[in-house]
């Protein structure tokens, strides 16, 4: 009896010590999958990234900070920020990183800052549309869901506004973070600023991220600026803080098993900001270092064009960004 016990206790050990070695060693190849391999230098490039101030947004301005880029970095909490700073400059050990206040989910702050830029920095060579919001139901100060608003409005505008710099220090780049949930949901003109289901609200607004990503590498083929679109993978962070512990309880646990670090979850976002591979893929979509393959649905140039229109309309953006800066300053 004691020891058939201790057979059964012996089993119940080899197993779990089997599960959590094919665990970690399932963990450790999809880290090494996800590694950024080319080891090209970024000296008197000019990286700025949206959102920089953590997660995978921090992680990409360090590992581009360490390849000798000028890296500026963006939050709209100003401690959160500098603390950030600090710690980019000393994980980098580069003293050439700039934090510039930013709120995505106001187009008049985007446009101060675009404006404050331009005038202060005379080159941008990698913009990184990497700030945005999860699943919530909330709206921005301009009356947009905030899914919609923070996730695809902010950057489409900012974008737009700093189209002509990109274009005079080309070969540039644009990097916009989506999510392969974008498959998920389809784009309903009549209701662009839907905000009823929050899981909903931000597929759409990550397949805007994809449509816009097309549109934008199209219309910048001639110009040399390189756009694609990046699905970093799922990623462990403090998103769930808003929550109820319960939730919160369940989802580091989920989290644990199957998402990623932020570390991780850079290296293809790193991989298209300096890798030339990418440059056969403009308005491509990217995840694990490699090209992937959209869904049908996903690649209507029609549907693409559409929503770049609509979007000009919602931020009332103008054929001249520096016109429309002017105009807002006067």
């Amino acid at each position: 009896m004691v020891l058939d016990q201790f057979m059964d206790e012996a089993m119940y050990v080899l197993v779990t010590v089997l599960v959590a070695l094919l665990f970690t060693l399932l963990q450790r190849r999809i880290k090494s999958r996800r590694m950024c391999l080319d080891v090209k230098r970024l000296d008197g490039k000019t990286v700025l990234i949206t959102g920089g101030a953590s997660g995978i947004g921090k992680e990409t301005a360090i590992a581009l900070a360490r390849r000798g880029a000028r890296v500026y970095i963006t939050s709209h909490d100003e401690e959160k920020g500098e603390a950030a700073l600090r710690e980019i400059k000393k994980e980098s050990a580069s003293m050439n990183v700039r934090f510039c206040i930013l709120n995505m989910a106001n187009l008049q702050s985007i446009r101060n800052f675009c404006k404050e830029f331009l005038n202060n920095e005379k080159s941008l060579h990698i913009l990184i549309n990497n700030d945005g919001v999860p699943a919530v139901l909330d709206w921005t100060d301009n009356g947009f869901s905030m899914c919609f608003g923070v996730n695809h409005l902010g950057p489409f505008l900012l974008t737009n506004l700093l189209l002509e710099r990109l274009k005079s220090c080309a070969p540039s780049r644009i990097v916009n973070i989506t999510s392969n949930v974008h498959k998920y949901q389809k784009l309903d003109f009549a209701d662009l600023n839907y905000n009823i289901v929050p899981l909903f609200s931000y597929c759409r607004s990550k397949l805007a991220n994809v449509y816009f990503t097309q549109e934008l590498g199209r219309q910048m083929e001639r110009h040399g600026v390189t756009a694609c679109a990046v699905h970093p993978g799922y990623v462990v962070g403090d998103w769930t803080s808003k929550f109820s512990i319960l939730f919160r309880i369940v989802m580091c646990v989920i989290t644990s098993l199957f998402f990623i670090s932020c570390q991780a979850a850079a290296q293809t976002v790193i991989y298209c900001a300096v890798s030339d591979d990418i440059l056969q893929h403009n308005g491509g979509y990217f995840s694990d270092s490699k090209p992937c393959k959209l869904q049908p649905h996903v690649q209507d140039a029609g549907i693409a064009k559409k929503l770049w229109e609509a979007s000009e309309a919602m931020v009332e953006l103008t054929s001249s960004p520096r016109e429309h800066l002017a105009s807002r300053t006067r």
